[in-house]
């Protein structure tokens, strides 16, 4: 039988077949010594091959195979720094939920998840939230950024995931697609999902005041189909983001206004940092380009890894 996995807590999963079938499946002890390096050898969105066995008249699955992925977003595992954790699989697009504050969401944090989403061609939408909570000057910040990353080429958009501002807009994009989103604790994530679809009810919790830190609320991530012919992936906040797997000299490679100008530096190996005649030096000198985001590139060079620990990641 062949089905998708809408659901991982670390050592079983909900796959749903076509025929709208829901099956609990485990995995074949051998699947975890194939090479593989993740913490999560099957992630949701996966589509596997399984077996069914009876035991005490309990249908379960076992899981043989797995289909090659289109993408996935991967990070750093919790637990062992060496190892990765991939997130989800065969995802046509990332909405990232970003606050200015309540909680803050720093654009070191969004710029390692989009070098991630460019390096395994995983579309991102940037959505604004709380909108309706912010002063002027918190406004203006917003507006900021959003010129900054539509400049560089994504779509971002302003919402309040609590009076439904432009959440048509997000809805729209999300017919005939598997969505994924993701953001730190307390970015309204689940409350952005409750207004798309309030049938769902996911559960939500208020930001901890005293360190204005959400508090998770998703403890694994999970698929959900929605009436509207389409399927979000929900996952739990993360408070970093470790990038795995990504050389020095590709990482310019994944900021896309880095990319348009790499073929005007002198030297085709350019990191962009101390050589001569940097194109996208010359950029960054005449504001071209961003200075955050070049902080973002540095950084990353660097190996400065933000604290990648999620809220609540299960990992087994």
């Amino acid at each position: 039988m062949t089905g998708l996995v809408y659901k991982s807590t670390g050592s079983w999963y909900t796959v749903k077949t076509n025929l709208g079938a829901t099956y609990q499946c485990r995995i074949k002890g051998k699947f975890r010594l194939k090479g593989i390096k993740s913490t999560n050898p099957i992630a949701v969105g996966d589509i596997v091959d399984f077996e069914l066995e009876t035991n005490n008249d309990d249908v379960t699955g076992v899981i043989h195979k797995i289909h090659d992925r289109s993408n996935y977003i991967v990070r750093k595992s919790v637990n062992l720094s060496k190892q990765t954790h991939i997130i989800a699989s065969n995802v046509d697009q990332v909405f990232l939920l970003i606050t200015i504050d309540n909680p803050p969401t720093f654009t070191s944090f969004i710029d390692r998840f989009l070098v991630t989403a460019e390096a395994y061609h995983v579309k991102t939408v940037l959505l604004f939230n709380k909108v309706d909570t912010y002063s002027q000057e918190t406004l203006d910040e917003v507006k900021y950024l959003a010129h900054v990353y539509r400049k560089v080429g994504y779509e971002c958009i302003g919402i309040s995931a609590e009076t439904g501002k432009n959440i048509d807009k997000v809805k729209a994009l999300m017919i005939d697609k598997v969505s994924m989103f993701a953001g730190h604790s307390g970015v309204g994530k689940s409350t952005l999902v409750n207004a798309i679809e309030p049938g769902l009810d996911l559960k939500t919790k208020a930001i901890s005041s005293q360190h204005s830190q959400g508090q998770h609320t998703t403890t694994f991530a999970e698929m959900f189909d929605l009436s509207f012919d389409a399927k979000i992936i929900d996952t739990p906040g993360i408070k970093g983001f470790g990038i795995v797997d990504i050389d020095k000299e590709e990482v310019a490679d994944y900021f896309p206004e880095f990319f348009k100008l790499k073929q005007h530096c002198k030297f085709n190996n350019c990191l962009h940092v101390e050589e001569p005649k940097c194109a996208v030096k010359d950029a960054l000198e005449d504001d071209e380009i961003s200075y955050s985001r070049y902080r973002s590139y540095l950084k990353i060079l660097e190996g400065e890894d933000e604290h990648y620990r999620t809220d609540n990641w299960e990992e087994k």
